[in-house]
């Protein structure tokens, strides 16, 4: 594994210069960047480095792809902030995929929904973490909860319901969070349970995300790859959760966030720096060498 540390930064000649280069699909990357922990930080700020970097990488013409356990209405306003206005971003973990077109009234269209049936889940993890708070986001993009469970990562208010109206819904994602339980809790739980049908990780915090089975950030990644006919060797990925492992052993070029967990450095090819050091800027000028 490479430690990147320093990236030198591109001068406005040499940029330009880039951009032309990059006028050929064949040179094109294909960069998909985790947003909370990677280009925000943990209290949703994004820094003008990072800010900027993303920017540059969007006009030398990459294709830029935000892929985020957020949901859609709190990831679009990333897209904007970095200046993406044609292209694609993968939601909810991959549950959900948006093309951008800025041609279109509201700026993109919802092109792939993976579903799954909650209830056998629902059932299995309240009957083992009775205490903890359930959200779901249904089919049609909104957001039912427990107990008035509220995430900044819904990107809508969440509509309180019984669970038994919960367990009759459609979902496109299922957040689990617990303040009475560790990480390292979740996962026992999990593995006692033994869940099927579904995939899931746990993120920092006694939280846990759930989608349709064989639905991760790198399986609509590579759907849109191939839509994108990009070599596979084009690839780059920057992430620094859990939900970010496959991303980063799919990608030819996966980067771990310096405050990223064990496991998730153990699948990266690199490691940067943290997110509050602007370690995201540091991969993306890379990029414009």
């Amino acid at each position: 594994m490479t430690t990147l540390t320093e990236a030198s930064v591109a001068g406005n000649d040499d940029r330009r210069e880039q951009e032309q280069n990059n006028s050929t699909n064949g040179h094109k990357l294909m960069v998909a960047l985790d947003v909370d922990g990677t280009l925000v930080d943990h209290d949703g700020h994004m820094s003008v480095p990072v800010r900027e970097a993303a920017q540059d990488v969007v006009a030398a013409g990459h294709h830029v792809t935000i892929a985020t356990g957020r949901s859609l209405n709190a990831t679009l306003p990333i897209i904007e902030h970095i200046g993406i206005d044609n292209g694609y971003a993968v939601c909810s973990n991959g549950g959900v995929t948006l093309r951008l077109d800025s041609s279109l009234a509201e700026g993109y269209e919802v092109i792939h929904k993976a579903t799954f049936d909650p209830g056998p889940v629902l059932r299995a993890l309240r009957k083992r973490l009775p205490s903890a708070k359930y959200a779901l986001e249904d089919e049609e993009g909104n957001f039912l909860s427990t107990e008035r469970f509220q995430d900044a990562s819904f990107g809508v208010e969440a509509v309180g319901v019984d669970f038994q109206t919960m367990l009759e819904a459609t979902a496109v994602r299922v957040v689990v969070f617990s303040a009475e339980n560790t990480p390292e809790e979740f996962n026992t739980a999990i593995r006692h349970i033994g869940l099927a049908g579904v995939t899931y990780s746990v993120g920092w915090t006694a939280w846990l995300d759930i989608a349709a089975a064989g639905v991760t950030k790198a399986t609509a990644l590579e759907h849109l790859r191939s839509t994108l006919d990009i070599e596979a060797d084009r690839t780059v990925a920057v992430g620094d959760g859990r939900n970010d492992i496959e991303m980063l052993t799919w990608a030819a070029r996966g980067v771990a966030m310096g405050q990223a967990p064990e496991e998730v450095i153990a699948a990266a090819d690199e490691v940067t720096h943290s997110v509050y050091d602007d370690g995201a800027a540091h991969v993306l000028r890379s990029l414009l060498q």
